[in-house]
């Protein structure tokens, strides 16, 4: 099985990957670079959502192309890789999140729009997608946990993402409002990545690091940015360790992981939905 990556701040290139080269996909909403290769054994597809040198903020994400990329290249199942800012102030800074819920109300794309493919009146592949048990692959959750273990991670198996647009930071309220809702952590793009997953039925989980408390978390102790940018450069490492026992043993797993919940899709002949 191929796997797709999507990394984010401080992993254009993951380290680990043995790149075989770069891919251009053109797609629908857009053309997508990829970089394909071998990572501990096991083919994989690492899209850097940012590009080299953070050339895109996460308001000109390219959310739509990146994830239909991945899907045209045959990948079975996507990790992202993201970035946060604790809302639980129980987090340490350095430590993993697998998420297993997500907070995502105004469901849209940086530029505004309805986070979906389904825009089209008519459209056969047309549905609603229904998340019972959640909106990541249960399967891809227990096997990075496991993972996670294995490579001796300070980590949080379970926790709400909660996705914030960007790409300014939050204010303390927000945060405040965040956290009243159970959000552990935030970042700027999972939202419509694990939406879009989801609509094309890839299997995705979403793996955040810890690179900050974020705004009035800490009271009175705000972290220094100088930590922030400090951890975004060790993100790479730790991400690499977890995904070098994650992904042989998702490639290896007796039947593939499954994709959440389940997607009606209305005027769908019987057999196709």
């Amino acid at each position: 099985m191929r796997i797709g990556l999507i990394t984010g701040s401080g992993n254009h290139a993951l380290p680990g990957i043995e790149a075989e080269g770069t891919r251009t996909v053109k797609t629908p909403f857009g053309t997508v670079e990829l970089t394909e290769g071998v990572f501990a054994g096991v083919q994989v597809a690492q899209l850097s959502r940012h590009g080299a040198g953070h050339a895109r903020l996460s308001s000109a994400v390219n959310h739509r192309a990146n994830v239909w990329a991945l899907r045209e290249v045959g990948v079975g199942a996507v990790i992202g890789l993201t970035a946060c800012g604790a809302v639980d102030a129980d987090l340490e800074l350095g430590s993993l999140v697998i998420f297993d819920d997500l907070h995502f109300l105004s469901n849209r794309l940086p530029d505004g729009t309805l986070c979906t493919y389904f825009d089209k009146p008519g459209d056969p592949q047309r549905g609603h997608w229904v998340l019972h048990g959640g909106p990541f692959s249960q399967e891809l959750v227990s096997l990075l946990t496991t993972a996670a273990l294995d490579a001796g991670l300070d980590f949080q198996s379970g926790g709400v993402y909660g996705h914030v647009d960007g790409p300014r930071f939050n204010t303390p309220v927000e945060i405040a409002a965040l956290a009243a809702c159970g959000v552990a952590a935030v970042s700027q793009t999972g939202g419509p990545e694990t939406v879009l997953c989801g609509e094309l039925e890839l299997p995705f989980a979403l793996v955040g690091f810890i690179t900050d408390h974020a705004n009035g978390v800490i009271a009175g102790e705000p972290t220094p940015v100088q930590t922030l940018l400090a951890l975004i450069e060790r993100s790479g490492e730790v991400f690499s360790r977890l995904l070098r026992e994650a992904l042989p043993a998702v490639a290896a797993a007796p039947t593939p992981p499954s994709a959440a919940g389940t997607l009606i899709r209305l005027g769908a002949p019987e057999h196709e939905r």
